[in-house]
């Protein structure tokens, strides 16, 4: 019997995972060991090359806050890709007047600068930081990360990462998270600015107490030193207001926002208060806050704005359903320390149907799409305590 030319959809599957990986292995410089290939997306839902079905409770690392492929971002991006693509910043960019007015309004600022990534937002930053203070050096904190670029990896602490490309230029000391009395040290006439997360996410999902940020405030006033708040992993309703350092009641000089801004579509910002903005040609680029980026991220706002009320809900249930394991829980950023053993339970989720990760130190991290039902928060527990209870 003639054998069949038909190629079959399982063929078709493993043939492309095959190239993927041969290419990946041939041509890519990967960042980080990868074991799945995914494939497709929908709300909380993802499926790899072998149409396996994962509840994603890491969406990109905290990116994909509407879920996968939310119909409004789709149409906005598609509508807008119809229209203009792309034209510089040299001419009036469709969308960002009015997206930068919206990220004024929900976070308190005054002014917004479009960027391409989070670590650019962190550049920014401490360029702005410099050159409103006239001054050089920054103090950041003992496990805080905010980018790979040589000047956000400046103040990005872990030592792996960043000894092996200083001099980095920037002068920064570290001081441990929460830890003010040190700070305070710290802390003189020629720092232009003190860089913190509200909460450390790459760190494991570390959550200090809310006087920890009063003190950076009081200790920022007394020496002329801007606070530079990173919310790139935290902000866009991550932990159920828009940023998270809404929480404690402190207004920040400067805050850079990423991750979540644009459901995916690459995007930065950095905002900052009334007399701290960039003036012409002393800040700049190419891509940033192109069309798309603005028509997705404007989109995105007006799909998690009703969804605020629900993420401290969601996270409760979370905090109930695992609280034998002591998570550390703000809104939809979940920590549960693991120890030595992380990888093994982040490996037996996957094969349950739950995507979650390792963040440092042992630490699962979940930090799924806002738009996770209850039903897909109850299997996800369900797997989370079958693999921890192994």
């Amino acid at each position: 019997m003639k054998k069949s030319s038909v190629t079959t959809m399982k063929d078709t599957r493993e043939d492309t995972e095959s190239d993927y990986r041969s290419l990946d292995a041939q041509y890519y410089m990967p960042a980080f060991s990868r074991d799945l290939m995914l494939v497709r997306g929908q709300g909380s839902r993802v499926w790899d090359a072998d149409s396996r079905e994962y509840i994603d409770c890491v969406a990109g690392i905290a990116v994909c806050s509407t879920g996968h492929c939310h119909p409004e971002v789709v149409r906005a991006i598609c509508e807008q890709a119809h229209r203009l693509i792309h034209c510089s910043n040299l001419y009036y960019v469709p969308h960002q007047g009015e997206l930068a007015k919206k990220l004024t309004e929900i976070t308190g600022m005054h002014k917004a600068f479009f960027s391409n990534s989070g670590a650019e937002a962190t550049d920014g930053a401490l360029k702005l930081a410099r050159v409103r203070t006239g001054r050089k050096k920054f103090v950041a904190f003992t496990h805080g990360f905010h980018g790979r670029t040589v000047g956000s990896l400046a103040v990005t602490h872990k030592p792996a990462i960043r000894e092996p490309f200083e001099p980095l230029g920037i002068p920064c000391t570290f001081v441990e998270y929460g830890d003010l009395d040190g700070l305070e040290k710290a802390v003189d006439r020629d720092t232009a600015g003190v860089i913190v997360e509200p909460i450390q996410g790459e760190a494991g999902v570390i959550i200090p107490p809310d006087s920890f940020f009063t003190g950076i405030r009081e200790v920022c006033d007394r020496n002329g030193a801007l606070m530079i708040v990173d919310e790139v992993q935290t902000g866009m309703g991550r932990t159920g207001k828009w940023l998270a350092i809404q929480h404690t009641g402190v207004m920040p000089d400067i805050v850079t926002l990423a991750k979540g801004i644009a459901s995916g579509f690459p995007m930065g910002a950095l905002l900052a208060r009334e007399g701290l903005e960039f003036k012409k040609s002393e800040h700049g680029s190419t891509f940033a806050g192109g069309p798309l980026a603005c028509a997705a991220a404007l989109a995105t706002i007006n799909v998690l704005e009703p969804l605020l009320p629900e993420v401290t809900r969601k996270g409760e249930l979370f905090r109930k359903g695992l609280a034998r394991y002591n998570p550390r829980v703000r809104g939809l950023m979940i920590g549960i320390s693991v120890g030595e053993d992380c990888g093994k339970v982040q490996k037996r989720c996957a094969e349950e149907g739950v995507l979650v990760n390792c963040a440092a130190d042992g630490n699962l991290r979940l930090v799924p799409p806002l738009v996770i039902t209850d039903d897909e928060i109850f299997r996800v527990i369900q797997v989370i305590d079958g693999a921890l209870g192994a």
